[in-house]
């Protein structure tokens, strides 16, 4: 039997006013479920003003309820990132309701049922994996640079994945080449933008329970081939991903940029011998 072994995700007591994000404006797409909704909550915990964007508006509003409960500031954008003019209208937002902007967290993105091997993924999944996945991370780097300089800099955080390192156990082509594409593109933005004090950084979750993930692991057996590989023996929990998100938005991570950061559960360490 595969057993998920379970996780507790320690406690803290968090301040708005003097959280590690304190007055700070943030983007994050993708907010109505897994690593974006988490990311949210957390970010809004630690002080930061959150423009939560997502096409599931409803959902969304609930995530914005949920912070504004706790005394944090929100926002609710119906966005689809793949149509550029809505991630500029998240940027207006963010500007004129709070002031500036200094943290994207492009993290909203698909991963299509019938995406498949070469042969069998048709053009349909492939374009649309690549509009979402590809041309939605390049639209919210993009809009959101004049906003950034304008604030004296900040932190883009764009997720990519563990099969953007390392082929996937389970075919899933499109979605694999188009996280492929995300690393590349956040490392050579790292470099154009390093001067300007806007730090770009690939978020490499490994298998995670998320919705998404377990909608394409829809039996034992695709569940057993991923976990197989992890060395936790465990898929990761969207909370310990927006820790790893909060870190990278922070100044904590001022001189980290251009990275693959992964947060694996150790399957690079093991399947990946250095040269």
């Amino acid at each position: 039997m595969l057993k998920q072994i379970a996780r507790k995700v320690s406690c803290r007591s968090f301040s708005t006013s003097t959280g590690r994000l304190a007055n700070k404006v943030a983007i994050v797409t993708g907010t109505s479920a897994g690593i974006g909704k988490e990311s949210a909550l957390l970010f809004a915990k630690n002080g930061a003003k959150v423009v939560c964007c997502d096409m599931n508006l409803a959902d969304t509003e609930t995530v914005v309820e949920e912070i504004r409960s706790f005394g944090g500031t929100a926002v609710a954008h119906q966005c689809d990132i793949s149509q550029a003019e809505q991630i500029r209208a998240a940027v207006a937002i963010a500007e004129k309701d709070f002031g500036g902007l200094h943290i994207v967290f492009n993290n909203a993105g698909v991963m299509l049922s019938g995406d498949d091997n070469a042969e069998v993924t048709t053009e349909a999944i492939w374009d649309r994996t690549m509009d979402i996945n590809v041309k939605g991370v390049w639209y919210g780097c993009r809009e959101a640079l004049p906003a950034l300089r304008r604030s004296g800099g900040g932190s883009v955080i764009n997720t990519a994945s563990f099969v953007a390192l390392l082929g996937a156990a389970t075919p899933q082509l499109a979605y694999t080449a188009s996280k492929g594409a995300v690393l590349a593109m956040t490392r050579e933005l790292a470099v154009v933008h390093a001067r300007e004090n806007i730090r770009f950084n690939a978020l490499c979750p490994g298998p995670i329970r998320t919705d998404l993930l377990m909608k394409f692991l829809d039996t034992h057996e695709k569940k057993h081939r991923r976990l197989v590989h992890v060395p936790m023996g465990r898929f990761a929990e969207a909370k310990e991903l927006a820790q790893a998100a909060l870190f990278l938005g922070s100044d904590e991570s001022s001189y980290i940029t251009g990275t693959d950061f992964l947060v694996d559960g150790g399957i690079r360490a093991a399947y990946v011998t250095p040269e």
